[in-house]
């Protein structure tokens, strides 16, 4: 049944497009009917996938730009399954491609070829939650809106919040050391994260799950693994250190006529707003028009403009957190900073106005196909960057838009570039290198928070340097020493 299948030696039409010349290692075994029925008697009552359409959903990316080609699905409910899983792998040089919700944006998710994928679907339990310490020890699995309304009700929050988060896993939110909206509030996830367990590629268990925030006995050895994308073992269970959940909340929605003024809107947030700011994020007229058209919204909630800013803030009182937008919007607009704005007035709205932002990768994938990329850069030159490329785009008609928007508070850029009737090989290498050498020569990270995956695990020695990439590539060595965990992903692969 499975033999057949050795001679799928390239990529699928899908992700060789962007990756035409990558083919399987030879390093790594085919899968056959002998292992398939050993993880069937692991993993019975269905949670062994072998049907080609139902590996299918775990073999494509979400926004279609690359597919895999496993023909096997494994979806454990333990940790104890999981290390029966890479113990069996690496003894027989299976490769594997560790799977969470599935929802990233560089191809780090899904397999490239016939790797086995493992999903964290089902191990999915809540664990105890320490209301004194405010701290949540949680399955890698379980999807983290679901985690963030179970420590709502001793009143926390999770401290991330993406536009993913009905579909995310924690898990993935971990390997991935994932942004999100409220970085500029909580920082960066890894901040959070106080303990990790992680099966090795061996099937070896290290255990990390400690809850104290504070524990300074030897190397903190969770830290590699966080942001690491599964290349160097799989995360099983998390503690997460929750803040307080804030009872008041106000949000502003502004228009402004230059970055200039959304920089100088930024600034001013910060003065007044202070300790009660929790977001920041920015759009670009394009990205504004999208956003609304795939939401289906005829009436704008403010008049439009060139740029738009979102402020919310968060404090232990509704009228302090309204109280400071205010002030804001007032001071705003006798500066001249903004040209028009509204403040939500209730819940309703403020979910309506937040969607603006959330919801705008679907508006992007409705747009045509998308060439994405995830930026960190000065905020002076975070806009230029955009404008440089939509300067190097205008040749092409078939390009739709060239949008930019993103994490204003931490410096994060999205820039996206949909193009219509698909993919385009002269489009990407208009793009690329160029946009990562750009951004590498202004001090820049070519990955804020999305990852390198597949996509941009080539360009890694133009951010870190060799000596950089060396560490990393014996790190991968000393953790995963067969290379069977989430191959040709993150590290750059040898044939391109």
């Amino acid at each position: 049944m499975f033999l057949r299948l050795s001679r799928r030696f390239s990529t699928s039409p899908l992700t060789r497009v962007r990756h035409p010349k990558l083919r399987r290692s030879t390093h790594y075994a085919t899968l056959t009917d002998k292992d398939v029925n050993f993880f069937e008697r692991l993993l019975p009552n269905g949670r062994t996938i072998t049907n080609p359409d139902d590996c299918l959903p775990y073999n494509i990316d979400w926004i279609k730009t690359c597919q895999g080609q496993s023909q096997l699905v494994l979806r454990p409910k333990t940790g104890e399954e999981v290390q029966a899983i890479l113990r069996y792998c690496h003894k027989n040089q299976l490769a594997v491609c560790p799977q969470s919700g599935n929802t990233g944006l560089t191809g780090g998710s899904v397999p490239v070829f016939d790797e086995i994928v493992l999903s964290l679907g089902l191990m999915n339990t809540i664990g105890d939650f320490d209301e004194n310490s405010g701290v949540l020890t949680t399955d890698a699995g379980c999807v983290l809106e679901t985690l963030d309304n179970h420590v709502r009700k001793f009143g926390h929050t999770m401290p991330i919040d993406l536009g993913a988060k009905g579909s995310c896993l924690i898990g993935g939110n971990v390997a991935t050391n994932a942004g999100g909206l409220r970085v500029v509030r909580f920082g960066s996830l890894r901040s959070a994260v106080l303990g990790l367990e992680i099966v090795l590629a061996d099937g070896s268990l290290l255990d990390c799950l400690t809850s104290l925030r504070k524990d300074n006995t030897g190397i903190d050895l969770k830290h590699p693994f966080i942001g690491s994308e599964g290349i160097l073992g799989i995360v099983t269970r998390v503690a997460l250190a929750c803040p307080p959940a804030m009872s008041g909340v106000g949000l502003g929605f502004f228009a402004c006529s230059s970055f200039e003024k959304i920089l100088s809107t930024m600034r001013l947030a910060r003065q007044i707003c202070g300790e009660t700011l929790s977001a920041i994020e920015f759009l670009d007229e394009s990205t504004y028009n999208l956003s609304l058209k795939n939401l289906q919204r005829t009436n704008q909630p403010i008049e439009s403009n060139k740029f738009y800013i979102l402020v919310e803030t968060m404090s232990s009182t509704e009228e302090r957190a309204k109280a400071t937008l205010e002030n804001l919007a007032n001071t705003a607009l006798e500066k001249e900073f903004v040209t028009d704005g509204t403040l939500a007035q209730d819940l309703t709205q403020y979910k309506d106005l937040w969607a603006i932002r959330e919801r705008v990768p679907e508006a992007l994938v409705a747009d045509g196909y998308v060439f994405k990329y995830d930026f960190s850069l000065p905020p002076n030159r975070m806009y230029k960057l955009v404008e440089e490329t939509q300067k190097r785009m205008k040749p092409f008609s078939n390009v739709n838009n060239v949008t930019g928007f993103g994490h204003l508070g931490d410096q994060n850029l999205h820039l996206n570039i949909t193009v219509k009737n698909g993919y385009s090989d002269e489009i990407k290498h208009e793009l690329e290198p160029w946009l990562y050498e750009w951004v590498s020569k202004e001090r820049g990270s070519i990955s804020a928070e999305h990852g390198l995956g597949l996509h941009k695990s080539k360009y890694l020695q133009l951010n870190k340097g060799t000596q950089s990439l060396e560490l990393m590539k014996q790190m991968k060595m000393m953790f995963d020493p067969k290379c069977i965990l989430n191959p040709y992903k993150v590290l750059p692969y040898q044939i391109d």
